[in-house]
């Protein structure tokens, strides 16, 4: 996993250990096992019993873990088994509403990314962002829909979920934080919607996605991938820079290439893993 670029954060539940191995073996950026949504409340000691046990046995994996809400009896359970763990290399924070409940979460020493899910949370995004230790945001659609009463098939729910996207993102860079995750896409069989779904957040500014399969790793991977031709054009951007002996601005086949041009050629570089 790695600290900086995140595409996709997999879910596996906290109730089921003889998955954990297999989510880690996935190829996602991150892997979050779910203390929350995922587990039965009868199950809630036994996922952290699970994790520990797992921790234990394989002390190089590192994972996030999505604790239990604030208002949840078992939240301070979670939060002092992920201090006490080195295994848990983030703590994913729902339901977050303040800036206090990001700092009683980073008192764990881990870095906390908050999602956004509620309407009082969407409210308080500016505080939350700019809340010590947020490395992160990510976006809860599904439940902030629910919050809402909002018609998630109408267009009108989707207008008003794409403004607090652009919430998010905007507040994101306002702070300096790592690029937000969108949420999970529900619907397991449908590729393309979720290809469709997946470029939309990009074009929207996000950085990648939660998601509940393994099968979906590799769809977000494959939408935030530069295209062949993207690459070539970066490519000759850097080329052409590197021939005009650092001039601040100067034409290739036609367009002005200036420092913001040049800057998304690096990033087009960067997202396909090629140094620039």
């Amino acid at each position: 996993m790695s600290a900086g670029v995140v595409r996709s954060a997999l879910f596996v539940p906290g109730s089921r250990p003889e998955r954990f191995a297999k989510a880690l073996a996935a190829g996602a950026d991150a892997v979050i096992v779910d203390f929350e949504d995922a587990v039965e409340e009868p199950l809630k000691r036994q996922a952290r019993d699970n994790l520990a046990r797992f921790l234990g046995e394989q002390p190089q994996a590192r994972v996030w873990v999505r604790v239990n809400a604030p208002e949840h009896p078992g939240h301070a359970d979670d939060l002092a088994f992920c201090a006490q763990q080195a295994g848990v290399a983030a703590v994913l924070l729902p339901k977050v509403e303040n800036p206090v409940q990001v700092a009683v979460a980073h008192r764990t020493g881990k870095p906390v990314l908050p999602i956004i899910e509620t309407a009082k949370g969407l409210l308080a995004l500016e505080s939350i962002a700019r809340a010590e230790g947020v490395e992160r945001l990510s976006f809860g659609s599904l439940d902030l829909a629910l919050d809402l009463n909002l018609n998630t098939e109408s267009a009108a729910a989707q207008g008003f979920l794409d403004q607090a996207r652009m919430a998010v993102q905007l507040h994101s860079r306002g702070a300096d934080l790592a690029p937000p995750l969108d949420g999970v896409f529900p619907a397991i069989g449908d590729p393309e919607g979720q290809q469709r779904a997946m470029r939309h957040a990009y074009d929207m500014g996000y950085g990648g996605a939660l998601c509940i399969h393994p099968s979906q790793v590799p769809l977000i991977h494959a939408v935030l991938a530069p295209t062949a031709e993207e690459l070539a054009w970066a490519r000759r951007v850097l080329a052409a820079s590197v021939a005009a002996n650092g001039a601040g601005a100067f034409q290739l086949e036609g367009q002005m290439i200036d420092a913001p041009v040049l800057l998304r050629a690096q990033r087009v570089l960067a997202r396909g893993g090629v140094e620039s």
